[in-house]
């Protein structure tokens, strides 16, 4: 008997064809489910916290001209990536970095690198500062709090913030594992934008005209281009909104469950230069602590990151975006020069260039003000006789100056 038992079973026909199927309805589903992931991480990557900031860059640009740069930006994304595909097929290789190296050799690499490596490194730092100056703003809200307590503050927040959650995140070896996390931010973000839209109708008729707010284009329109997700949207709602207040828990949570996605990419970048794509446990967790503690540290001395933004955006997103993937594919292309991929290509990397060069000098000789924590006029009681005065915004600006300061001494 015991002899018997060894033997392979040989199963009926029936048998078979339901473990197969089986065995390839678990293969579909575990496939379906990378893909969900992949979609949450690349929509909680994409739209994200990034939202809250894209008023700031219609305010740089004037409205109108703000909502065409938008789409203009979408539209020239979106058309680089399909360069990078062409450029890939043209090559012979499958991911940006190779393809760049293909092209340019070790130098167009490493460059690459650089500014792979800085942009979601400078957003990590300013996620964290964000995460300490929202969080902060709602714990001060709970009742019996001292708003001067140390565990209510933004460094305690940061620091806490970074070992309870984005530590643990940031450690994961497989992005697709950060699809829940993603989805869950993805629907905080519709409950921020329910929220704003409420204190549209709410707060509007309480707020005094800006006179220029229809202004089809201002000069800082460049400064639009590179900027797009720079600018915190709750700044300018009072600390006593109960609404508002919750807005910012959600949006500081957002912003926690969006950093380990920028992590993800800084790790990556190291992992390729230097250790060829693979990394042991042990370099995975070392890396990704220093990478983390850098960044924490950074957000700790720095409360204010206004034109190192501005300047990451210039500098990284518009090489990334309009230069490097239009010199590749010029490079590689034999199509006609009268090609339509080849005039956009064309097109594209000069109005890079300008944008890096005019961003950058404009960033430098235009840096914009950081109201970091300033309370706006209209959140005084004393103050709704303002909203019936019509005077130009340096007057109003230089008056609430003088009374906030005659305020708080």
């Amino acid at each position: 008997m015991g002899y018997q038992g060894q033997r392979p079973a040989i199963l009926p026909q029936s048998d078979l064809d339901d473990r197969e199927n089986l065995v390839s309805e678990h293969s579909h589903k575990g496939k379906a489910c990378r893909q969900s992931a992949a979609v949450f991480n690349v929509v909680n990557s994409i739209i994200g916290s990034g939202i809250i900031g894209l008023p700031y860059s219609m305010k740089q640009a004037g409205f109108p001209l703000g909502i065409l740069l938008l789409f203009w930006v979408s539209y020239v994304t979106d058309f680089s990536l399909v360069l990078l595909i062409k450029g890939g097929a043209l090559s012979g290789t499958d991911t940006y970095q190779s393809l760049v190296n293909k092209t340019f050799g070790f130098p167009g690499y490493l460059l690459l690198s650089v500014l792979q490596f800085s942009y979601p490194f400078i957003a990590m730092i300013s996620y964290n500062i964000v995460t300490g100056d929202t969080l902060s703003k709602v714990f001060q809200r709970i009742p019996g709090v001292d708003p001067e307590n140390l565990l209510i503050g933004r460094h305690f927040i940061i620091v806490l913030s970074t070992i309870a959650f984005t530590l643990p995140l940031s450690l994961y070896r497989d992005i697709a594992k950060l699809g829940k996390i993603s989805l869950i931010s993805t629907v905080l973000t519709t409950l921020i934008l329910g929220i704003v839209m409420t204190r549209v109708v709410s707060l509007g008729p309480h707020i005094p005209k800006t006179e220029d707010a229809w202004i089809f284009a201002k000069p800082n329109a460049i400064q639009a281009v590179g900027v797009m997700s720079f600018g915190d949207l709750f700044e300018n709602y009072c600390r006593n909104d109960d609404l508002v207040t919750f807005g910012r828990f959600c949006y500081g949570i957002t912003v926690i469950l969006t950093y380990p996605i920028e992590c993800f990419v800084t790790r990556e970048v190291i992992a390729n230069v230097f250790f060829s794509g693979n990394l042991s446990s042990v370099l995975h967790i070392i890396i990704t602590v220093a990478i983390i503690t850098v960044a924490t540290l950074v957000s700790l001395l720095v409360d204010c990151l206004g034109i190192v933004l501005e300047l990451n955006g210039v500098l990284c997103a518009a090489p990334l975006i309009f230069i490097i993937p239009s010199a590749c594919y010029l490079k590689l292309s034999e199509e006609p020069r009268m090609h339509s991929d080849k005039i956009m290509s064309c097109v594209m990397l000069p109005i890079g260039a300008v944008v890096m060069v005019v961003g950058f000098v404009m960033a430098i000789t235009n840096p914009q003000d950081c109201t970091h924590g300033q309370e706006m006029f209209y959140c005084f009681s004393d103050n709704f006789s303002l909203t019936n005065i019509s005077i130009s915004h340096f007057q109003l600006t230089t008056q609430l100056s003088i009374l906030n300061i005659s305020i708080f001494q």
